[in-house]
């Protein structure tokens, strides 16, 4: 695949970015950490570590949200000398989720009673300060959308599982933050969500609706709104469709998700290292299968596991074309209209560019909306072929200062021309396909990868990193690994994408 423009992909874009006070900059040159002499194999442009001066993002940067921000990063690696089961790299919400999974795996059935196992996860920046600790804060399944169009390339009953995949997804993050009491903690918001449509767009919506139902995928809870619905109820002038949605911060439900896995399972030892970059994955001459290169030393793994999204082909180069790092921005803005009247849904409009949310009340405060997009207006290329999240792209930034404003036209619920409080971008993974790439990788025996979420990645890579951690510690114990009824073939490393 040559250097060009991905399509548009037809799902919903709700996850992305990082984060920078409210200025503008022209693009500078990226600057990156420092690789190993052994690494320095020729990669193209896009294929890169984090660089390490990123923009301040609303969800790391606000003071106490990242309180594991540098966990590990100063000290002995890993476990003395001893050698580790699984090392994941990636401290996002694929990483601490597959940690999560592991160690619920890890001591279950005859083989593993009693027996000792060891993770450690290892960060190049601070802890989650990839796009997950940049994006936009969505928790929302797709519940029909393209749906034509999967059918046609995967069949009904994959096509069917990567919506009900979604659905899972939804239900077992809300179902952790109930049931741990973190509603308060993490910000979960149960408030609905909108897509605006234009003309076009809702006969496309109308005919994947039609469709989906038809196949049998649960569509029940969605609701079309004509144009007149939704200038009454909402102060816009579009036609839309009501579904169910929540949002949340995203950091501090992987804090805390972090926080419940390395303490629940005694029979598992947790490490965190962040601003430990990995530099090289090389084989082991040892009973260990793998040698983790970082600027800190060396770690002895059995299995690696690669959550680096984005990032993924710096340590696998074979991704360099398949996973295509895209830099989305973000922009923080007061509206000019009490919450009850703006309401508390989460919104995606303009094919699913833009997308939006108010955020929860604060005393004496307007609404802060954190809005994502304006990536389509970009040039050259949207953004694309670019692990740079340590400036902003003006232009995306004056799309974004005047899309809410002009929206909600004649309402006064938006200023026009008002600034920004924060901007800050981060780095997404996007696939041709729009799906994630999950499982082995090929010729690399023990090593796994969950990447490519595609700007859609907090209702699929709980998911995907349940897949993920359930073969790796079906592997380690020696045991088949059988695939959940919710994971769709088309996710899998195996599948031809």
């Amino acid at each position: 695949m040559g250097r060009h423009s991905f399509a548009l992909i037809s799902i919903l874009l709700s996850s992305l970015f990082a984060s920078t006070k409210c200025q503008h900059y022209d693009l500078e040159p990226q600057a990156s950490f420092e690789s190993q002499p052994d690494s320095a194999q020729t990669r193209p442009p896009w294929s890169t570590l984090p660089v390490s001066n990123s923009t301040k993002s609303f969800w790391i940067d606000t003071p106490n949200a990242n309180p594991l921000a540098r966990e590990g990063s100063t000290g002995p690696l890993g476990f003395g000398d001893e050698d580790i089961d699984v090392c994941i790299i990636g401290s996002g919400i694929t990483g601490v989720s597959a940690a999560y999974h592991l160690q619920r795996s890890f001591g279950v059935g005859a083989t593993e009673t009693g027996v000792e196992r060891k993770i450690v996860i290892l960060e190049a920046r601070e802890f989650c300060s990839g796009a997950t600790g940049r994006n936009g804060g969505h928790l929302t399944a797709n519940y029909f959308n393209g749906f034509v169009q999967r059918e046609q390339l995967y069949g009904k009953e994959d096509a069917n599982k990567s919506y009900a995949v979604e659905s899972y997804v939804v239900k077992s993050i809300v179902d952790i933050i109930q049931s741990e009491g973190w509603e308060d903690k993490v910000d979960l918001v149960h408030g609905g969500h909108v897509k605006v449509y234009n003309d076009e767009e809702y006969e496309t919506a109308r005919s994947d609706f039609e469709a989906a139902k038809a196949s049998g995928l649960e569509v029940d809870g969605t609701e079309f709104l004509d144009r007149q619905t939704m200038l009454k109820t909402y102060g816009v002038n579009s036609s839309g469709l009501s579904t169910d949605g929540s949002n949340l911060w995203p950091l501090k439900f992987v804090s805390n998700l972090y926080n419940l896995s390395s303490t629940s399972n005694s029979n598992v030892k947790f490490k965190l290292h962040t601003l430990t970059p990995v530099t090289a994955v090389t084989p082991s001459d040892q009973d260990t299968k793998w040698v983790l290169a970082t600027p800190r030393g060396s770690l002895s793994c059995n299995t690696v596991i690669h959550a680096t999204n984005a990032y993924a082909s710096y340590l696998l180069p074979q991704l360099q074309d398949r996973i295509i790092p895209t830099r989305g921005q973000m922009f923080a803005v007061r509206a000019q209209s009490s919450l009850e009247r703006l309401q508390r849904h989460s919104w995606v409009a303009n094919y699913g560019n833009e997308y939006w949310f108010p955020r929860p009340e604060e005393s004496g405060k307007l609404p802060l909306v954190l809005l994502g997009g304006g990536r389509d207006t970009a040039e050259p290329g949207s953004e694309e072929y670019t692990t740079d999240d340590s400036v902003l792209n003006a232009k995306v930034g004056e799309t974004l200062k005047g899309f809410l404003p002009g929206l909600y036209a004649g309402t006064g619920m938006f200023e026009e021309g008002r600034d920004a409080e924060m901007q800050w971008t981060g780095i997404m993974g996007y696939t041709k396909s729009g799906a994630p790439i999950v499982g082995p990788v090929e010729g690399l025996e023990g090593q796994y990868l969950a990447a490519g979420f595609t700007g859609h990645g907090m209702p699929r890579t709980f998911a995907a990193a349940e897949a993920v951690a359930g073969m790796v510690a079906a592997k380690l114990a020696g045991r088949e690994w059988e695939a959940p009824d919710w994971l769709p073939e088309h996710y899998l490393s195996t599948w031809k994408h």
